[in-house]
């Protein structure tokens, strides 16, 4: 009997069992078709069915050779069972014909048969815990044929998009509620002066309220580090589980807000790593166009629980510190584009675009700081305040972990502003760079 075939095949079975088992989770991520600048639209099953198909007909010659493998095996154990049936025929003729010289060689001859019977018992283990294997095998295999062909008759019909998005359109989300839509999720609007429709994510609550979506933060998974045609375009993923970060886009966000003659109220939500949420609400918010680098103004602050970031914040480092960070009037900034009121370029040092001043006491396009807290050293190169801030709820140094902008025209929204308002739309476009 070859010993060393019948181990090196066993060896070779365990090891193909193991790496079957590995194999068969089949982790697969589909090439998706990116539409809008936005979601990622995907079929629901043909990517998957693809995937089986390209991935049956290997699992078939594999299984075809794990199965010519173990009849190699069970030929190798019948050929030593045969073997000592052999040697013990052998040792009983040798025991009537012997005389006592030949009783030692019996004796060996009979020690030798034990061996073998020791070996075989052994093999025998081996090769059952192989069938076991085996079985579970072809079981895993069965199942994967059966979900082929189920994704196979699937796959007869046209593929639909992974993203429902819903029938109803408007002029923004509130239109959209006042024209029927009841939930919450992707829809299509055409604000007046807009050449074609735009996807767009829609919060409709249960009394009508319809929010247009601007900007959403959840989990840092967007990176916001971007130049100026992303952000006037937008980016990121919209999703209608609301469970993705997004930038609408500069242009979008002009073209929703200067549509009509009532004023929008802007709604920036906000949340930290202790669980507690916060808002500010800033009434007649408006985006300037592309000419006035998508200028971002307002005309009060209409109230909320996390105080008015965006007219400023002294820092305690300069007396100047709350007007060179107030961002009302101020024009849009990232890395490549420096609009801002500072001597150097504070998208540039903060890694992300947003309306900067010198440079912001507001800033929802932070870098992600998972924790929260963040020290100069984490900034990086420059060592500036470069999270996601908002200092009158939170310090410069630490990053909250969701925020949300979102509008709705102003009469929407019920109630009188609370604190902090004032008449006139708050512009200090003009001002002129002082050293830093």
């Amino acid at each position: 009997m070859k010993m060393g075939s019948f181990l090196y095949s066993a060896a070779c079975l365990l090891l193909f069992c193991s790496l079957s088992s590995a194999q068969i989770r089949g982790d697969f991520y589909e090439s998706c078709k990116i539409t809008d600048a936005f979601g990622t639209y995907c079929p629901t099953t043909c990517g998957v069915a693809d995937y089986l198909q390209k991935y049956k007909p290997e699992m078939d010659e594999e299984l075809t050779k794990l199965e010519d493998i173990l009849d190699e095996i069970t030929n190798l154990t019948k050929g030593a069972s045969d073997k000592i049936v052999y040697l013990k025929d052998s040792a009983t003729k040798a025991q009537k014909a012997s005389t006592a010289g030949h009783t030692r060689q019996s004796s060996n001859m009979l020690d030798d048969i034990l061996r073998f019977e020791k070996t075989i018992i052994a093999q025998e283990g081996q090769i059952y815990a192989l069938q076991e294997a085996l079985s579970a095998n072809e079981k895993r295999m069965l199942d994967l044929k059966q979900l082929s062909l189920q994704l196979e008759q699937k796959c007869k019909e046209p593929c639909k998009d992974t993203v429902g998005i819903q029938p109803v359109t408007g002029k923004d989300c509130q239109d959209v509620a006042n024209r029927g839509g009841k939930v919450s999720g992707l829809y299509y609007v055409k604000p007046e002066k807009a050449e074609e429709s735009f996807l767009v994510y829609c919060e409709i609550d249960s009394t009508g309220r319809g929010w247009t979506v601007l900007q959403r933060r959840r989990d840092g998974s967007v990176d916001f580090n971007r130049n100026w045609i992303p952000y006037k375009n937008g980016f990121g993923y919209l999703s209608p589980t609301d469970t993705t970060e997004f930038w609408l886009g500069n242009e979008k966000m002009h073209l929703l807000t200067t549509q009509s003659s009532l004023p929008y109220v802007l709604r920036l939500e906000m949340k930290d790593w202790e669980g507690n949420t916060k808002y500010a609400d800033y009434a007649m918010f408006k985006v300037g166009p592309e000419a006035d680098m998508y200028r971002m103004t307002y005309g009060y602050y209409f109230g909320g629980d996390a105080g008015d970031a965006f007219d400023g914040f002294d820092f305690g480092d300069d007396p100047s510190d709350k007007f060179y960070t107030s961002h009302a009037g101020m024009q849009f900034s990232t890395p490549d584009k420096d609009n801002d009121k500072f001597q150097g370029n504070c998208a540039l040092q903060d890694g992300s675009g947003w309306w900067m001043n010198r440079c912001h006491a507001a800033h929802l396009n932070g870098k992600y700081y998972p924790g929260g807290k963040y020290t100069q050293k984490d900034a990086g190169e420059y060592g500036y305040d470069n999270g996601i801030i908002w200092a009158t709820w939170h310090s410069r140094w630490y990053s909250l972990k969701e925020t949300t902008m979102k509008i709705i025209p102003i009469n929407r929204i019920g109630g009188k502003g609370q604190e902090g308002q004032f008449a006139g739309a708050k512009q200090f476009g003009g001002m002129g760079d002082i050293p830093h």
